[in-house]
């Protein structure tokens, strides 16, 4: 596991060298539906949760540039969503902030206010029409593929 994390991680430094969008947040490339391949993000595994209980399935992360909003989707065998502003920071680097949950896909749960300086952050530092990488804040690595171009994240 440990030479995969490795891995991963030396592929995406390469990545992010070459990367020639200098200002993704305003590149149509960067909307749509985005299925994640990879993270180092606990909260995302949920490796704390038995195994029964952490998401099973495909995690897709749909962004629209154009709205500055997100949704987090996890499939089987919970389909829980979440929805967020995105706040820009600069031309690569945007607060994020949750507005709903949905659990299950059905059970809508607002979420609690917070100040800008205590929201997430989410860094895009490469992108093109196939892979996104990114990291958020607190280290994490995200690699993700486009899977649907066409995808808005609903009002």
């Amino acid at each position: 596991m440990v030479a995969l994390i490795y891995i991963c991680v030396r592929i995406a430094c390469k990545l992010e060298a070459l990367n020639s969008i200098k200002e993704p947040l305003k590149s149509d490339l960067l909307n749509g539906k985005w299925e994640l391949l990879y993270t180092t993000s606990t909260l995302i595994l949920q490796n704390q949760r038995p195994k029964l209980l952490r998401p099973n399935g495909k995690i897709y992360q749909a962004i629209n540039a154009d709205t500055l909003r997100a949704q987090n989707m996890e499939t089987w065998p919970f389909f829980n969503q979440a929805v967020a502003d995105l706040i820009p920071l600069n031309s690569k680097r945007v607060a994020v902030k949750f507005n709903t949950f949905k659990i299950a896909g059905l059970i809508p749960i607002k979420a609690p206010e917070r100040p800008v300086e205590a929201l997430g952050q989410l860094e895009i530092t490469y992108l093109d029409e196939e892979i996104r990488v990114s990291r958020g804040n607190r280290g994490n690595l995200f690699i993700l593929k486009m899977v649907d171009p066409s995808y808005r994240v609903p009002v």
